[in-house]
């Protein structure tokens, strides 16, 4: 299940995104310290076109899905997760909840927000996402190159539009 995060999610949030595994498959791999993200925190209240939602498995927090860039205009948005690794990991529950996240915030950015694309960016090496896309039907429509921490990566660019969800949506209904 996914919900705003509220301010009593603050701190597993940052603890979360500080994890090593969460650092190295992101464009910012540094440590955030805590005012950095009392800063993110506040700007994200105030910004309209981003949502930051907490994933929720058996009551638990367990992850985190932003929305970023949202256009009502366009019906478009931008997105990212990451996930509570260690306490996933200690309750048995990663794979689960890293396949659920991404069908939670596919199905909220098109039933909940509207929208009619749905955007993303990961990094080339990181294989794993990149097929989990790809078994959610997101396309991968190009890449490049970025300097992140002094190392050039490259960052694949990923899509998806709510014609295809409904299609793959009634398909799976009908089976």
């Amino acid at each position: 299940m996914l919900r705003p995060a509220t301010d009593s999610d603050r701190e597993s949030i940052l603890r979360w995104r500080n994890h090593p595994d969460v650092r190295a498959a992101s464009l910012t791999r540094h440590v955030i310290s805590a005012d950095e993200h009392a800063r993110w925190w506040e700007a994200v209240q105030q910004d309209s076109t981003r949502k930051v939602l907490v994933y929720e498995r058996k009551d638990v927090p367990s992850g985190v899905v932003t929305f970023f860039d949202i256009d009502a205009d366009a019906r478009s948005a931008w997105w990212g997760f990451y996930l509570d690794i260690d306490g996933l990991t200690e309750r048995g529950e990663l794979l689960p909840v890293w396949v659920a996240i991404e069908r939670e915030a596919v199905r909220f950015a098109f039933d909940e927000l509207g929208l009619e694309v749905l955007e993303g960016e990961v990094l080339a090496s990181n294989q794993a996402v990149r097929n989990m896309n790809l078994r959610h039907r997101f396309t991968e429509t190009g890449s490049d190159t970025r300097v992140v921490d002094g190392e050039h990566v490259e960052v694949v660019h990923t899509r998806l539009d709510a014609t295809e969800f409904r299609r793959v949506r009634s398909q799976r209904k009908d089976t």
